[in-house]
């Protein structure tokens, strides 16, 4: 059997219903463990669910003198053996050396295990650094946080106590997730102060943070926005601008808001905007501007463009026709024959997610669920407990599609299959991380037919009919190694 299992599932901990539908945890080193005891993962977790603002405790690396090998004193991370597809190798050969980055930045990125730029990470770092405005299209999965969160922690002034950037997100664990990584990578850094603010938790509590140094800030627009109007955030010396996710951030659901922040910030300051996908519509990224009317803040952007193909060459995607009472009996079928380390499993709205994952720890499989309607510390400490391997299966809505970054995850099921493609892409785009190979199954009744049709077309790519028999090597480590040849589906 693939999936922890109990006969007895249970809900655990906060006394409300807080997303966590529990079998027996897989003890270490067990297939799709967490790599560590429970207690062990939650040590590792103290320090960043409040709101991301903790900073790692200070390092005890000897201090380096000049012409020390100072690579000789970084903790790596394991070597990551697992394949990758050309969406991440297809490099120049850079070196992040190359860049004239700090050695203290550097030590960072090593030790965050990113051994040499991706892609994304080789067209955009010497042109943020430059300070040229860029508008940035790359896959799901390919380095983008790096991308920008490089440059931007290059050029920050530790003499300067001000905020001096602004990484702007659309969901709160993505606010989290970024912010948890510009940690890591400026821990040697010698005192970069990183905080979070996202909508949904006490704003007295990041008003108080403001009071003392910040440097960067991660945020969701509505909650920066409020702490800019409200003369607490002062970004009067901003010099530089993210938006992650920039189509989410562009869309009438946001547009607003962008503009009101951008109007507060100097007229001389960088804009980086980064996705995977850009509306339809927009054919060229230049009309992108035109969200921005009636003034157009970018500045001659540099463009760049990644994705020939708009699919991730690792993801394997799948269909299974069945009528709806079917599903969940397809979907136990999918948890015994497939080998999963963690799956995430999409449904199209809260309730379904929550009846989901109620039927799912009644079969007996270990089960968490997220959705935007959760209070704030149970989203936080599912999307928490869930990223460090404590359960293996999530079902969520779209709150989780964006930019959220589990390497774990090998199979995502779409249990309810979207209507949009730009959502189908980035819930498929929640395996295969950073070249990586994963299965992408979805569950089309007769009402899909026609979304599946397309979304085929839209994007490009096919969705074939599910085997019975699915090879582990299109999707299961194990199965294969690093040889620098791509995985034919």
């Amino acid at each position: 059997m693939s999936t922890a299992r109990t006969e007895n599932p249970v809900i655990l901990g906060l006394p409300n219903q807080n997303g966590q539908l529990r079998g027996s945890v897989k003890p270490a080193g067990a297939p799709g463990g967490g790599g560590g005891g429970p207690q062990q993962q939650l040590n590792q977790m103290k320090g960043t669910i409040n709101n991301g603002n903790s900073q790692p405790a200070p390092t005890t690396n000897a201090v380096i003198k000049p012409g020390d090998d100072w690579k000789k004193n970084l903790k790596l991370p394991p070597k990551d053996m697992r394949m990758k597809t050309s969406d991440v190798t297809a490099t120049k050969g850079n070196e992040f050396e190359d860049y004239c980055l700090k050695r203290e930045l550097l030590m960072g990125i090593f030790e965050m295990g990113w051994e040499k730029p991706s892609p994304i990470q080789e067209e955009s770092i010497p042109i943020a650094l430059s300070g040229r405005d860029i508008l940035a299209r790359a896959k799901n999965g390919t380095g983008k946080s790096g991308a920008y969160l490089i440059p931007l922690l290059e050029r920050i002034d530790l003499k300067k106590d001000c905020i001096q950037a602004l990484v702007i997100v659309p969901t709160r664990e993505l606010a989290l997730q970024v912010s948890q990584i510009c940690i890591q990578v400026s821990k040697h850094m010698g005192g970069v102060k990183v905080m979070a603010t996202t909508g949904g938790t006490n704003l007295r509590d990041d008003i108080m943070r403001l009071d003392e140094t910040v440097h960067v800030v991660i945020a969701t627009p509505g909650r920066i926005l409020d702490l800019i109007k409200k003369g607490v955030a002062k970004v009067g010396q901003v010099q530089m601008i993210v938006l992650d996710e920039a189509d989410k951030l562009l869309s009438q659901d946001f547009v607003v808001m962008m503009e009101e922040i951008l109007g507060f910030l100097p007229k001389q300051r960088q804009i980086l905007l980064y996705s995977a996908t850009f509306p339809l519509s927009v054919q060229n990224f230049t009309m992108l501007q035109l969200a921005f009317q009636p003034n157009s803040h970018l500045q001659k952007p540099y463009e760049i463009n990644l994705m020939e193909e708009l699919t991730l060459k690792g993801v394997t995607q799948y269909y299974a026709y069945v009528t709806e009472r079917q599903k969940v009996h397809c979907l136990n079928t999918l948890f015994s024959r497939l080998q999963i380390n963690q799956s995430i499993i999409f449904c199209n709205s809260s309730q379904r997610v929550e009846l989901l994952a109620k039927k799912i720890s009644q079969l007996g499989y270990s089960c968490f669920y997220i959705h935007a309607k959760m209070r704030q510390e149970h989203r936080n400490r599912v999307f928490h407990d869930f990223r460090n391997g404590l359960c293996r299966n999530l079902v969520c809505t779209d709150l989780f599609t964006r930019g959220i970054d589990i390497q774990a995850v090998n199979v995502v099921i779409n249990f309810d299959f979207p209507k949009l493609g730009e959502t189908y892409l980035h819930r498929i785009g929640r395996s295969g991380r950073f070249g990586h190979l994963g299965l992408a199954i979805n569950l089309i009744t007769y009402d899909d037919r026609f979304n599946l049709k397309g979304i085929e077309e839209q994007l490009g790519t096919e969705i074939k009919p599910i085997p019975g028999i699915i090879d582990k090597s299109l999707y299961v480590a194990e199965y294969h190694s690093e040889s620098g040849e791509e995985v034919k589906p």
